[in-house]
């Protein structure tokens, strides 16, 4: 592509993020960025969640069963209101498996076997890990006035926070 229609398409997007939204283009980019990686880390802990739900066993099954198919219906739900939220500033978000698996920071489980305490033990970690990296996306918002993002990832930081208390107070029990 010349250099003078890169330069016209990247005037064109920057357009269309100003349009979109009263962000400034670098907020947009820095608030796309993390979304992305937050929407990266919400799939992987999506599969590992139902992983440990599909492979559960043990005296306690049926409790953990159950509880990590709530959590992951909860955790699945968050992913299109991330995407959705990234669209409506104007940016782009996923596009494919590999695309998740190069933005993610949260680590695959693709052990055989995992007993169900290192399972829920892992799954407490992860959402941890995962309400870290919601705080610091919520810098990003406050850095540049989007408050509509933030409330959303309150509201997120509260549901991974209310996961994590549950799956620690289980292994704590074990």
């Amino acid at each position: 592509m010349p250099k003078e229609t890169a330069t016209q398409a990247k005037k064109a997007g920057e357009a269309i993020q100003e349009r979109l939204t009263e962000l400034k283009s670098e907020g947009v980019t820095e608030i796309t960025a993390e979304l992305r990686r937050l929407l990266a880390d919400t799939f992987a802990l999506y599969l590992k969640t139902k992983n440990f739900h599909w492979h559960m066993s043990g005296q306690h099954f049926r409790d953990y069963h159950l509880l990590l198919d709530e959590h992951s219906d909860q955790i699945f739900a968050v992913t299109d209101e991330i995407a959705e939220r990234a669209r409506k500033i104007g940016g782009t978000t996923l596009r494919s498996i590999g695309d998740i698996s190069r933005h993610q920071r949260l680590k695959d489980n693709d052990e055989e076997s995992v007993a169900p305490k290192e399972m829920l033990a892992e799954l407490a970690t992860d959402n941890r890990e995962l309400t870290r990296y919601l705080r610091s996306a919520h810098e990003s918002c406050v850095k540049y006035d989007d408050v509509a993002t933030a409330s959303l990832i309150e509201v997120w930081i509260d549901q991974t926070e209310r996961r994590s208390w549950f799956l620690w107070e289980i292994v704590q029990g074990l």
